[in-house]
């Protein structure tokens, strides 16, 4: 089954509680969602599908040695898995994620002029960030 988005943007959820982006901060030893999320996506864009960076949170939050990857990853496949639009970057940390051709992703953020270029860009699928509370 697919998991990936091809030409298509993802803007911030209608309830993000910012108006200009922010970067995640660490909290404790651990780094949470949102930061994995981060740095994988803004110190590789375009690099990674939205596959890759979901199994890669899951992996690194759950410890996973790199000789086990592959076959974790299958097993994690086999389930329906949630998508970037549940991402905290979007949801409320005020990111908005562009997936390419090839479904590899990039972040830009809220109130800069490539997310207001790609966020009326009719060409590309657009989606909103899931809200976080119900309407």
């Amino acid at each position: 089954m697919e998991h990936n988005y091809y030409n298509t943007f993802i803007e911030v959820a209608e309830d993000c509680p910012v108006p200009a982006a922010e970067v995640p901060a660490r909290k404790g030893d651990k780094p949470t969602i949102a930061v994995i999320h981060f740095e994988l996506i803004s110190e590789h864009p375009y690099e990674y599908t939205q596959e890759d960076i979901l199994f890669e949170t899951y992996a690194r939050t759950h410890d996973i040695p790199d000789d086990q990857r592959a076959a974790e990853r299958e097993k994690f496949f086999a389930k329906d898995q949630p998508c970037l639009r549940t991402s905290p970057l979007c949801k409320r940390y005020g990111w908005g994620f562009h997936h390419d051709e090839e479904g590899r992703v990039a972040l830009y953020p809220r109130g800069s002029a490539a997310y207001e270029q790609f966020a009326s860009t009719d060409t590309l699928k657009h989606l909103k960030g899931m809200r976080s509370k119900r309407a």
